[in-house]
């Protein structure tokens, strides 16, 4: 039987584990991905990457590409709620509510003042094969599909302190191999690392069962507003929001009312009859939609999948460790999905890196439990209140399930020039201003701060966080994201997160004599520390006083910033050994 040995072997080939493989060669180790299915997804699925995603992408050179494929701004202002698409009786085409989103519309000046980065949207089926494709640029060789993960055993015993063994069918021969690694990482969705190894999963299954329609067909005579991303519909002559259906343009060359495909999204009630399948799916659109018979979309895929929100108790288990869906899931509310996905493999590349190169001991991968499994966590309670809150536009308007006489009723009150229409507006936009949980989300964003792990706490205490998650509060405290601030370097504008480069660490100062400190640290402790003054007459100038106003330390301070853009320490002040404080802060982060 062929034997292969690698430092990390990756079961899983989608948005993580692919995403997992490009940072991890970005910093010099080898890894190998297999994935069971034979290509990428032919079905969207995942589709809005965030503001921190992109900082990511920015950090190893994949936004651009990312963003020249993707959505632009104008074509992801808005989410808007609707009766119908099309239609012409009087409750038809009428406007429920709009929602800014993803820093469109009124929140582009706020999100632009917290990153460099803009949201953007790209569907899954169009992302990974990007991603494959970079994957195999930046390391060739280090991913196969239609290879399937059978079995693995870990063991703490051989060269290297053990390892683990796992057990590969190749598909296309039919042939098994084995491979040695000295970790192995679940990004399979939960399918097969995390069943062997029985990890526990916490929180709500099967709240409801949802099927996804990709189509490619043309919309434009209907659609009057090429900066709405997504689609609601409630049907006055339907059973409410989780009976009516969602609508996702999904490209993949026009981003306007002119999208080749889109998502039509629908939930299978309990009471329904019918299995929605391609010999009556394209009816269930025309009905929901008001769309005429003359409207003939090509049905590509159908999928399905049951709401849940759940999340692992455990993110290791010895040199097997978790990561995305494997770790975490949980309904679509705010796209956290994916993009957490994204942060797992950011969090996991630089600690792997040290530990493989003997730079940090084992215990470092600790951390990434005790950082992201919180995380986790904390992102699926979210997406479960967003859920929730979508049946309170049914609330609202007044609709009940089955009632399709009195709910019509309901909505020719809402649109009455009544006192109970006006009413029933103004309850509306109450219910209404709630579902920004999902589409303003942009603390939960960028906003999230590790309260242990790779980080040398300073004993002060995160400023209040908007418990509906849309202000963030920009910090220095460790375990938080480095703020965005904008720099100026020979006349040329520079962001602080371009000043962090992939498997380095970043000294924020305002002295040039900090510089001497960090080169007899990076002796001490054999961290590569870049070093960046900021001032008159420092490297970067704070032309706008932004550094200043974020960076929460006096002139003699200094901020340590991980390789992931994370704050590892921090000294207000200047202490009276820079180089020992410094080499002292290195070691407790690493756990040397």
């Amino acid at each position: 039987m062929k034997h292969i040995e690698v430092p990390v072997l990756i079961c899983g080939g989608g948005g993580c584990g692919l995403g997992l493989s490009i940072l991890l060669a970005d910093y010099g180790v080898k890894s190998l991905a297999v994935e069971r299915n034979a290509e990428t997804t032919d079905h969207p699925r995942a589709h809005i990457l965030n503001t921190r995603t992109l900082e990511i992408f920015r950090q190893h050179g994949l936004a651009d590409e990312v963003y020249r494929q993707g959505t632009p701004t104008s074509g992801m202002e808005r989410i808007s709620f609707r009766t119908s698409l099309g239609g012409d009786g009087p409750l038809d085409r009428r406007l429920i509510g709009n929602l800014d989103g993803y820093g469109g519309g009124s929140l582009h000046e706020r999100y632009e003042a917290d990153s460099a980065c803009r949201a953007t949207n790209l569907p899954l089926m169009q992302l990974e094969p990007l991603l494959r494709e970079v994957a195999e640029q930046r390391a060739p060789g280090s991913t196969r599909f239609h290879h399937e993960l059978v079995s693995f055993e870990q063991d703490e015993g051989g060269e290297n302190g053990g390892g683990v063994t796992s057990r590969i069918q190749d598909h296309d021969s039919g042939e098994e191999y084995t491979v040695r690694s000295r970790y192995l990482i679940g990004a399979d969705g939960g399918k097969t690392v995390g069943r062997a190894l029985g990890a526990e999963m916490e929180g709500p299954r099967n709240l409801r069962k949802m099927v996804n329609t990709y189509f490619a067909g043309d919309l434009s005579p209907w659609i009057d507003d090429d900066g709405v991303l997504i689609f609601y519909f409630i049907n006055p002559d339907g059973r409410g929001q989780w009976a009516g259906g969602g609508l996702v343009k999904t490209g993949p060359t026009r981003w306007d009312r002119h999208s080749e495909s889109w998502v039509f999204m629908r939930e299978l009630g309990a009471d329904d009859p019918d299995e929605i399948d391609e010999t009556n799916v394209v009816t269930r659109m025309r009905e929901l939609l008001r769309l005429p018979e003359s409207f003939r979309p090509e049905v590509r895929k159908i999928g399905r999948w049951d709401v849940q929100g759940v999340v692992a108790k455990k993110y290791r288990f010895g040199r097997v460790l978790l990561a995305g869906d494997a770790a975490h899931r949980h309904p679509p509310v705010s796209a956290l999905g994916l993009n957490t996905a994204f942060g797992d493999a950011h969090n996991l590349a630089w600690k792997l890196s040290l530990v493989l190169a003997g730079r940090a001991p084992d215990a470092l991968l600790d951390s990434y439990e005790s950082e992201r499994q919180p995380v986790g966590a904390r992102v699926a309670e979210w997406a479960l209140h967003g859920f929730r809150m979508r049946s309170l536009i049914d609330q609202s308007i007044g609709l009940a399930p089955g009632q399709t006489d009195a709910n019509r009723k309901a909505f020719e009150r809402l649109y009455s020039d009544t006192p109970g229409g006006a009413t029933a507006r103004a309850i509306l936009a109450e219910a209404m201003n709630i579902q920004r949980i999902g589409p303003q989300a942009h603390d939960m964003e960028i906003g999230y701060a590790y309260e242990q792990g790779a980080l040398v706490p300073d004993g002060t205490l995160l400023p209040p966080r908007d418990p509906m998650a849309g202000i963030y509060h920009p910090v220095t405290r460790p375990g938080s994201r480095l703020p965005h601030a904008v720099l100026a370097r020979e006349g040329k504008s520079i962001g602080t997160h371009d000043l962090v480069r992939p498997g380095r660490w970043t000294l924020f100062c305002n002295l040039g004599s900090w510089r001497s400190a960090a080169r007899a640290a990076a002796k001490k402790t054999g961290i590569e520390i870049d070093v960046a003054v900021i001032g008159a007459r420092g490297d970067y100038q704070d032309i706008e006083g932004n550094w200043k106003r974020l960076c929460q330390i006096s002139g003699g301070g200094a901020v340590l910033v991980r390789p992931d853009t994370h704050v590892a320490w921090r000294s207000k002040d200047a202490p009276a050994k820079p180089a020992e404080a410094l080499a002292d802060a290195i070691r407790a982060a690493l756990r040397l």
